[in-house]
This record gives C-alpha cells, sequence and structure tokens, in this order.
C-alpha cells in the first residue's frame, strides 16, 4: 500500500490545482515519476509508440500517441535516451513553445561533445529545454525518497521553464537546486556517473599504507625467521599479520586526519591572515579528512574482530598446550607478574576505550547525525573527543611495545619492530598539537580565525615614517 504521507511537498501544505504532465517513455524511469506524480495529485500522460500498451503504465494514467500525449501538457518529461531522440524533430511543430524536461544520463562520461539537454535543444530550438531529474533514481521514486538522495539538480535557459520543473520537484518531496543555464547540463549528466570521487584519494592512501606495512611485517615475521633459523612462519600471513597491519594503518590515518588541520593552522600563523589560500594539495588534504577517519574506523573495526577471533587458532591454542606442559615437565609454576598484569590489563583498557570514541567520532561525521548537532556539539566530537581517540589509541600502542624497543633482539635485520612505525606520525601529530595550544600561540590562532590581519612590513614602515 503506497504512504500517502510521502506526497506532500516539503515546503508547506499548499492547495495546488492539478496539472497535467506528460511523459514520453514507459520505462522504469518514467513509469516510476508517473506512478509518483499521480500520487501527488498531477494528471499523468504518456507517450507511446504503442499506445496500446496499457498494462505498463501506472493504475490512473492515461496512455496515447506522442503526438495526442504532447498536445495535453505543456510540461513533457523525456524519458527515453538520447540515440532515440531523432523522432522528436517530427513533433516539432506540437512541441513547439513547451517545456522539454531532459532526465537522461549516458554510459560513460563526457561520451558526447555536448550534453544531451544541450543535443536535445538543438533538435527542437523552439522548445524550452530544463534538465532535471537525471540525479534521481527510479528505486528512490518507488521508495517514497525517503532512503535515498532528495537533491534534483536543475538547470535551463529559460527561467519560468525552470521554476515550472522545481516546482513539480517539491510537489514530489525533492529538493530542487538550480544549477543556472544549460552549460551546467553536462557537469550535472556526469555527475551519477561519478565513483566515490571524494574516496579517491583516501582509498590511494590507504591502500599504499596498507601494502607497505604488510611488506614491512612480511620481511620480519616470515622472512627474516626463514633465513636465519629455517623456519617456516607463513601461516602467519593470514591472520597475525594483517592483525597488525589493520591497527598499524588505523592509526596513521587517524594521525593524518589531525595533521592537516595543524598544518593549516601553521600556515595562517606564518601568514598572520586566513583570508588567504592553502595550497591545493592542502585544500584537498582537508576535503578527504571525513572519507580517511572513516577508513580508519573500518581497520579499527577489522582488528578488533580479528584481535577476537585470536585464541580460536591453532597456533595459539598449541602455543598455550605447550606453555603449560613446559610447567608440568619442569614441575614449575611460574609466579604471576604484577608489573605485567597491569600492563596487559592497561593495554586492553586503553583499546576499548579508544576504540569506543573512535565509533563514536565516526558516527557523527554520518549526514543523519551531524545533522541533528549544531556546530558547537559538532566540533566537540570531531576535535575534542577526536583527539582523545587519538590519545588513547596512541597509549593503547605504546603500552602494547612496553619496552620491547630497547631491546637489540626485538631489531630483525636492524629493523624496529612494527608497532614503533605507528607511533610515529601520531606522535608527531600529538606534540605539534600540544605545542599550538600553549596560549600564546592558541590566541594568536584565535584571533586570525576571527578576521585579525598582520600588518605587513611595508605599512608599519610607512605608519612609523608618518
Amino acid at each position: 500500500m503506497n504512504d500517502s504521507s510521502n506526497c506532500f511537498p516539503l515546503q508547506g501544505m499548499e492547495s495546488v490545482k492539478p496539472k497535467t504532465v506528460c511523459i514520453f517513455g514507459t520505462g522504469d524511469f518514467g513509469r516510476s515519476l508517473g506512478l509518483k506524480l499521480l500520487q501527488c495529485g498531477y494528471s499523468v500522460v504518456f507517450g507511446s509508440r504503442n499506445p496500446n500498451s496499457s498494462s505498463l503504465v501506472p493504475k490512473g494514467a492515461e496512455s496515447l500517441s506522442h503526438t495526442e500525449a504532447a498536445k495535453k501538457s505543456a510540461i513533457i518529461v523525456i524519458a527515453i535516451h538520447r540515440e532515440h531522440y531523432d523522432f522528436l524533430t517530427d513533433l516539432a511543430d506540437v512541441l513547439k513553445g513547451k517545456v522539454l524536461v531532459d532526465i537522461s544520463n549516458n554510459l560513460k562520461m563526457n561520451q558526447y561533445p555536448e550534453s544531451n539537454a544541450e543535443y536535445l535543444a538543438g533538435l527542437l530550438p523552439g522548445c524550452k529545454v530544463v534538465k532535471a531529474f537525471n540525479t534521481v533514481s527510479a528505486w528512490a521514486l518507488q521508495s517514497g525518497t525517503l532512503d535515498a538522495s532528495r537533491q534534483v539538480l536543475v538547470c535551463g535557459n529559460d527561467a519560468e521553464a525552470k521554476e515550472a520543473v522545481m516546482e513539480i520537484a517539491r510537489s514530489l518531496g525533492l529538493t530542487p537546486l538550480d544549477q543556472g543555464t544549460l552549460l551546467a547540463a553536462k557537469e550535472i549528466e556526469n555527475y551519477p556517473l561519478q565513483l566515490f570521487p571524494m574516496w579517491r584519494m583516501p582509498c590511494y592512501v590507504c591502500a599504499v599504507l596498507t601494502v607497505l606495512i604488510f611488506l614491512y611485517c612480511l620481511v620480519i615475521e616470515v622472512f627474516y625467521p626463514a633465513a636465519t633459523r629455517k623456519e617456516d612462519t607463513s601461516y602467519l600471513i593470514v591472520i597475525t599479520i594483517p592483525n597488525r597491519v589493520f591497527p598499524i594503518v588505523s592509526l596513521i590515518l587517524l594521525a593524518i586526519v589531525y595533521l592537516a588541520g595543524l598544518i593549516a593552522a601553521i600556515i595562517q600563523l606564518y601568514r598572520g591572515t586566513k583570508y588567504s589560500r592553502f595550497p591545493d594539495w592542502l585544500d584537498k588534504w582537508m576535503l578527504c579528512r571525513k572519507q580517511l577517519g572513516l577508513l580508519a574506523l573500518a581497520y579499527a573495526f577489522l582488528h578488533a574482530i580479528y584481535t577476537l577471533v585470536m585464541p580460536i587458532r591453532y597456533y595459539v591454542r598449541w602455543a598455550w598446550s605447550n606453555y603449560q606442559m613446559t610447567q608440568l615437565k619442569s614441575n614449575e609454576t611460574y609466579p604471576l607478574s604484577n608489573y605485567y598484569a597491569w600492563l596487559s590489563d592497561t593495554y586492553v583498557a586503553l583499546g576499548i576505550l579508544g576504540f569506543f570514541f573512535f565509533v563514536v567520532v565516526g558516527i557523527t561525521s554520518l549526514p543523519s547525525v551531524g545533522n541533528a548537532v549544531n556546530w558547537r556539539e559538532f566540533n566537540f566530537v570531531q576535535s575534542k573527543l577526536g583527539y582523545l581517540t587519538l590519545v588513547l589509541s596512541t597509549a593503547h600502542t605504546l603500552v602494547y611495545g612496553g619496552d620491547r624497543f630497547i631491546y637489540p633482539t626485538f631489531y630483525r635485520w636492524y629493523l624496529p619492530p612494527s608497532f614503533v612505525l605507528s607511533l610515529i606520525i601520531p606522535c608527531a601529530v600529538l606534540a605539534l598539537k600540544f605545542i599550538l595550544i600553549m596560549p600564546c600561540l592558541d590566541q594568536r590562532i584565535m584571533k586570525i580565525r576571527q578576521g585579525w590581519e598582520r600588518k605587513s612590513k611595508i605599512t608599519n614602515s610607512s605608519s612609523l615614517k608618518i
């Protein structure tokens, strides 16, 4: 049963006189759009090559030939592919002066020299072409737009035609965004074809770090025993080495997230103003901090899961059994070490707390959650709790390593243990943050971000002369 609550526009409950909308095409999107229009009080007429195939159209809609359907409405939705536009030239006289809504998409980005909407406008110069609805899927319309993006990008050369299409979008419970003239149509058509554009660089960084840390652990834990003791430890590749790689990469990515903001603060301190653009590499870095943080959280989840399965591994069960048999054979029970008991419990507690706050920060970065808090609350979670997460995670790694970094036996082929690598960037970030929160620097940064600018040497020298 259809939910009638989805039929009301977002901007109010004003009664609008029902209008007729014509749709050319009875494909998935055309039928979904027609059904949604019917639910919202519009009269819908479909133009089809086979108007007798009425079983394809939603109940309540009329199915006519293209010519007859076009005569019944001033707004015609072109729900067909670009390669089938040619037949529209035969209807040029009927379509003259009408609003044509182009909703088409291509199979790949920049598939044609001009956008589909511009091509359609060239075929029918007497029509008012508007690009819209191509960023909304048929599934989104069928689900009532509750579980999908509501944004509808709209562009066109005629302001009245755009406004008419935007009013339809509002009536469907969508949010229209005016993108200007048809010159923006190509960009709008490329938008649905983008594959995680903001995730590309974070994924590259994550992949490179993962490969490098994995190879490093492979050298230390597999190649070194094989070369020095003729011992086969290749079974560590499946669980043990990944469970070292995931936390190391996660901690480095988390530190990188906050390193970008610290570098930006240093640049603003150096320049003495916030009204100067950051370098392009820093701009891109700061824009993808959310994605870097979510990847770090994903790796932290993997680390938690891999750690939980450790006790059921054959190698671990064998090691514990062998340890117990050694005590039995020697008739000696090793005493409890208070130092290692504290170390172990502290390590686990810091990991649990760090992971908890990591999840809180990650959940708050989601739009559905972030929109429910004000800016101060969001900044508190992302900044204060974010740095607390970094402190706890770094402490978790430090306690895990303990004093092993000072013993030469843990340096294989003069390479430090893998956990040492994960501490370099986080410790540098925390040290840098500690310096920047000193009152003399923190107050200057706050003044700069509130609009204060340091006077230039030229201004100072000229004021001295006066």
